[in-house]
């Protein structure tokens, strides 16, 4: 009985198919088809002004690649910092901990300038959920206490680094 059910739905199923198939205007050529041919239609001056229009001038072109450069080159320019803070912390609070990059602020406040123990305290309370923020949580969550007290001091010395830098 079901092989019964199953073969009559099945052509059921390829007659609407076909159906759809010897109705549909765009396949013989109705009124889409029609909109489709006036494209070909002394269409190519067309184009060409539309490909002019969007050609960018020398400067457009320079300032994209200067900020290719200065996406790609990340903190040439700043201090030093570790991988796991680029990986971790950088996306949402800056290369140097700033709140800022290429001189637009970012997600997360600025971190330049807190002390160690500032910092401690705030990714313990992000941990323990007493601040609530879901991607601090997230990105704490694995974290061992050793772990947090070594991005606090990283941050922490990030005034010093920059005052290094600058010599």
């Amino acid at each position: 009985m079901k092989n019964i059910v199953v073969g009559v739905l099945t052509l059921f199923i390829v007659g609407l198919m076909v159906f759809v198939a010897m109705d549909d205007a765009v396949f013989h050529g109705g009124h889409q088809a029609k909109v489709i041919e006036d494209f070909g239609d002394g269409s190519n001056q067309k184009v060409a002004a539309i490909a002019q229009v969007e050609e960018k001038s020398d400067r457009e072109k320079e300032d994209e690649e200067l900020k290719a450069l200065r996406d790609k080159a990340g903190n040439a320019g700043a201090f030093k910092v570790s991988n796991e803070y680029k990986s971790k912390c950088a996306s949402c609070h800056g290369v140097n901990g700033s709140g800022f990059q290429n001189g637009k602020p970012m997600m997360g406040p600025a971190l330049f300038g807190q002390s160690e123990e500032e910092i401690y305290t705030s990714l313990v309370d992000f941990k323990a959920g007493r601040k609530e923020n879901m991607v601090m949580k997230g990105l704490l969550m694995h974290l061992e206490d050793e772990d947090l007290k070594r991005f606090a001091k990283e941050i922490g010395e990030f005034p010093a680094r920059a005052k290094e830098e600058q010599n």
